[in-house]
């Protein structure tokens, strides 16, 4: 599954995608996403949108970029709270019932629109964040998608890039990453989350395998219903990462990565900068 939005770029990982799965579609599940709004000539700003023609344009977009005639699996990427969701949904049901999507995804839904939701179209997957780092997924969200039949991808499971071990300073971070601005990458959050990061690297160390593959392993661990879905720019580290699939955690191992990082817990600092925060749980 490749997992990418019209967003990124804007626009060109999907040009990017497209080319990548040429000639080999049969072999690769899409999934990309619409809703977020920006304007390549201001990237700093951005809008919220599932009014129903900007959900048909968005798709038709995606689909001509992918070079693709069916998205496999089509996410609402935010919540537009001034669009109800039944409108918006509905006409991603309509692109159901066209052929131009097979599945249905939300990303960062609340559970209350999830239910709404799922009352006009069924909902395959919701997408949201969730990793040793950011459990909280665990309080409301994984319920109502279990009561609701929907599947869980969690992004970010390596904790923004912080339980790969690579990182230790911000100034490990190229000038040029979007991290620098992550609150997660501050002065005395940076310190904690760093030291959370050790501890997980300890039991790894003890299990034979790198931090990341355990923080990925323990991700696989939480249900056959997830699926989390990490992002890297090098061949070297997707191998580390696929080689998660051979990690098999015991229920001593689990119960230790519980001890440094229990369920209620998370890293120090806020997910995003605060002008994104209120897009979140829609």
């Amino acid at each position: 599954m490749l997992d990418t939005a019209d967003v990124y770029g804007p626009h060109t990982n999907e040009i990017l995608v497209g080319k990548a799965v040429k000639g080999r579609r049969d072999g690769v599940v899409i999934a990309t996403k619409f809703g977020i709004v920006r304007d390549p000539s201001q990237p700093e700003r951005r809008g919220i949108s599932g009014k129903p023609d900007y959900v048909r344009a968005s798709c038709e977009a995606s689909l001509k970029r992918l070079g693709v005639d069916t998205i496999d699996l089509y996410y609402q990427h935010r919540i537009d709270r001034s669009t109800p969701i039944e409108d918006t949904v509905g006409e991603m049901a309509k692109l159901v019932q066209e052929g131009k999507v097979r599945y249905l995804g939300l990303s960062e839904a609340s559970p209350a629109t999830l239910e709404r939701a799922c009352k006009v179209h069924p909902i395959a997957a919701l997408q949201t964040e969730y990793s040793l780092f950011f459990r909280e997924p665990e309080r409301e969200i994984l319920p109502a998608c279990r009561r609701l039949g929907i599947g869980f991808v969690g992004y970010s499971p390596l904790g923004r890039g912080l339980l790969g071990g690579t990182i230790r300073k911000a100034g490990d971070l190229t000038p040029d990453d979007w991290r620098l601005g992550s609150p997660r990458y501050q002065g005395d959050n940076l310190t904690h989350n760093v030291a959370l990061v050790e501890q997980v690297e300890a039991i790894a160390t003890a299990k034979g395998c790198t931090s990341a593959q355990l923080a990925l392993a323990w991700a696989l661990a939480q249900g056959d219903d997830i699926v989390p879905i990490p992002g890297t720019k090098r061949v070297t580290y997707l191998e580390q990462n696929v080689a998660a699939l051979d990690v098999r955690l015991t229920t001593a191992d689990l119960a230790a990565l519980d001890a440094v990082t229990p369920a209620g817990a998370a890293a120090a600092g806020e997910r995003y900068q605060p002008a994104m925060m209120g897009y979140l749980n829609g």
